[in-house]
Order: C-alpha cells, then structure tokens, then sequence
C-alpha cells in the first residue's frame, strides 16, 4: 500500500468517525430531550388529576350548595303564605282581642324567620353563613372554581396529547437519525410543556 492510499484510508477513517460521533452526539440531544418531555408529561399528568378532582368537588359543593338554598327557599316561602294570612286576619279584625295577641306573635316570629331564612351569616365567618344570601354566593363561589379547574383540566388534557405525540416522534428521530423529526418532537414538545404551564397558570384562556 502506497502512501497515498494509506492517506486516503486515514481520511476516510476520520470521516467515519466523525459522522459516528456526530451521530452519538445527535442521539445523545434526542434522549436528553425525551427525558425532559417525559418528565413534563408526568408533572402535567399531576395536575390534571389534581385539575379532575377539583372539578369533582367544586360541582358536588355547588350542586349541595343549590339544594339547600332550594330547601331554604321553600321554608321560607311557606312561612312567608303563613305570615301572609294571619296579617290578612288581622287586618280584617276577625280575632278576639286573646287570639290577637297570639296572633301577633307569631307573626312577629314569622317576619323573623323570614328575614333569618333570607340571611343568616356565620358570626365567626359571614362567608359561611346559611341564609339563602349567603348559599347563593357559596353555591356561585363553587361554580366558579368548577370553571377554573375545567379550564385547567383542558390544557392538561391538550398538553398530553401534544407530549405524547413528540415522545413517538423523539423516538423515531432516534432510530431514523433525523434531525427534522427531531425539530418536529421538539415543537410539539414546546407547545406542550406551555399548555402545561398554562394549565398551572392560567395565563392565556384556550
């Protein structure tokens, strides 16, 4: 072998080596990358549990909520008839003076209850109370956190499904050696690790 061809050899031994440790190099960047989305798929998942029990618990809360405001109301609108009739008696004067007074008493009573039904804050904390003023603002407190866990529930949703799509696609990059799969997985990795930042944050609705 002649020292051109020896030259040539050690040239073409240098080419195969530097395209394999480029190729190393390039699976290296592919795993890391996998790992990282893998990891962001998982604190995604976290949070969309969390997100889905939430939902659960805002609109079972919302939902006793409106029943006992429903329950409220039905009360007081039976001592509201009840109210309504003795005032009539009394205004038309057929009761004896005894029966007068008796009378109104319990029409006092009713008025009270009534004012009591419509609101009956909590002396330690008004928000908690249990008149229908204060069922109503609970029961819309509720619905309102049933909306934000829904709407971070469906980034999380989206988000996995845009991770789990770049995982399959990091993978093939690996085994095909592409580099513009790579950059596809690496897009989709991106929009779905800010939909899972927007599913903790809420900064941009969907």
């Amino acid at each position: 072998m002649d020292s051109t061809d020896a030259a040539g050899l050690i040239a073409e031994l240098h080419e195969e080596k530097a395209e394999h440790e480029a190729d190393d190099r390039f699976r290296s960047r592919a795993a890391l990358l996998i790992a990282i989305l893998a990891a962001i798929l998982a604190i995604g998942g976290l949070g969309g549990g969390n997100a889905t029990d939430d939902m659960i618990g805002s609109n079972i809360r919302a939902s006793d909520a409106w029943a006992f405001y429903q329950a409220k109301n039905i009360r007081q609108t039976a001592y509201e008839l009840e109210a309504d009739a003795l005032r009539s008696s009394l205004e038309a004067g057929a009761l004896a003076p005894p029966q007068r007074l008796s009378a109104e008493a319990r029409l006092n009573d009713y008025r009270a209850t009534i004012a009591r039904y419509d609101s009956e804050p909590d002396a330690r904390d008004p928000s908690k109370g249990e008149g229908k003023k204060e069922l109503m603002a609970q029961a819309q407190a509720h619905e309102r956190a049933f909306e934000t866990a829904s709407a971070r529930d469906d980034n999380f949703d989206f988000a996995e499904v845009a991770l789990q799509l770049a995982l399959v696609l990091g993978s093939v990059a690996i085994l095909a050696l592409n580099r513009w799969i790579l950059a596809l997985a690496g897009a989709l990795g991106l929009i779905g690790s800010l939909l899972t930042l927007n599913g903790f944050l809420l900064l941009v609705p969907l």
